[in-house]
């Protein structure tokens, strides 16, 4: 137990009432960070995320004198967290966000459909705020491991989810929670989150074999080798370079717009029809839902000025580049601010 937590944890032990600020302050902080990132994987975007997590603390601030003791208080946290997300779906008419549409095939050639705002996008999450998190050891009930649960793949798993199935599965297979303690917090029976869990479960072992995202092992040397090398191609405008790095089956993907590419060679061809548009690009490393990702700034043959042109979220597997997330405009340069990049 941290001393964040020490004085609120006396309170709920001894029936009493949160009544000391700092205190609570204290641990809002110590727990500020995961449940943010509870709160994205309910919704997938970073700025609802951001709105819902100070909303949560507001709530539990507010509701103090009703803390009945039963369970902890992190537990009551997340009740809070996971109400205000349930309550967020009822006043919208799309419950998940994408990172491409459902049924659209792959395209060849040039994009010209353009971006699509009236989409709910998928966005990804800073590896910044994840220090502390990606490393914890989930409850003993979890079926995913910390680093997986918050891979960019995993949380477009888990938005073709109903919010109270994503809810029951992320409380019970990601945080590691008996389902017991998982209805407590939801509410209802134990029999109705176990069914939940399960139809939530056969959701993810259609679109999965193994009922989940390739896992993912702590980054490694030759990780940093690929990202080093895909940076150095975006720099050299080296397209065969960029292209040796993908693996014969990569996807590529580009939000907000619609196109995404299947292939070597498709993606070879979307490039050659947009490379030349610009007159350099220079490449920023960071870290993006515990993946290696760029920060990507481009310069026009007009204008000298480097400015933000794309956010690009890499999957590796087996020595390769498996899938591509590249958020272009406007999307992509809106989100650098939440990266601690700036726009020029």
């Amino acid at each position: 137990m941290t001393d964040a937590q020490a004085p609120l944890e006396k309170a709920r032990q001894q029936g009493q009432p949160i009544l000391d600020r700092l205190a609570f302050e204290k641990f809002a902080a110590a727990h500020r960070r995961e449940l943010k990132l509870h709160c994205y994987r309910m919704m997938g975007s970073l700025h609802e995320a951001d709105d819902l997590v100070q909303d949560t603390l507001l709530r539990a601030w507010r509701a103090r004198l009703e803390f009945d003791g039963r369970g902890s208080v992190r537990g009551w946290l997340y009740m809070i967290a996971t109400n205000s997300c349930l309550n967020a779906f009822k006043v919208r008419t799309r419950t998940r966000r994408i990172l491409q549409q459902p049924e659209r095939p792959p395209s060849y050639g040039a994009a010209t459909g353009g971006p699509a705002p009236e989409v709910t996008w998928l966005e990804p999450y800073p590896d910044a705020e994840l220090p502390g998190l990606v490393d914890v050891e989930p409850g003993p009930e979890a079926r995913y491991e910390a680093r997986e649960a918050v891979q960019l793949a995993f949380v477009a798993a888990i938005q073709d989810l109903p919010p109270r199935q994503r809810a029951a599965l992320l409380l019970s297979d990601v945080l590691g929670w008996s389902a017991v303690e998982t209805a407590r917090l939801l509410g209802g029976s134990t029999a109705s989150i176990s069914s939940a869990l399960q139809r939530a479960r056969a959701t993810l072992s259609a679109r999965y074999p193994q009922g989940r995202p390739t896992g993912r092992s702590q980054p490694s040397r030759e990780e940093g080798l690929l990202l080093e090398r895909y940076m150095q191609a975006w720099q050299a405008t080296n397209l065969d370079g960029l292209i040796e790095l993908l693996r014969e089956d990569a996807t590529y993907r580009m939000p907000p717009w619609r196109e995404w590419y299947q292939g070597r060679g498709a993606i070879r061809g979307f490039f050659e029809t947009i490379w030349t548009n610009f007159g350099g690009f220079r490449t920023v490393a960071i870290g993006a839902n515990a993946q290696p990702a760029v920060g990507v700034y481009a310069r026009t043959h007009q204008n000298p000025a480097w400015r933000a042109h794309s956010l690009h979220v890499i999957e590796p597997a087996e020595g390769g580049i498996a899938s591509l997330t590249v958020y272009v405009g406007p999307l992509g340069p809106k989100l650098f601010p939440a990266f601690g990049l700036p726009p020029a």
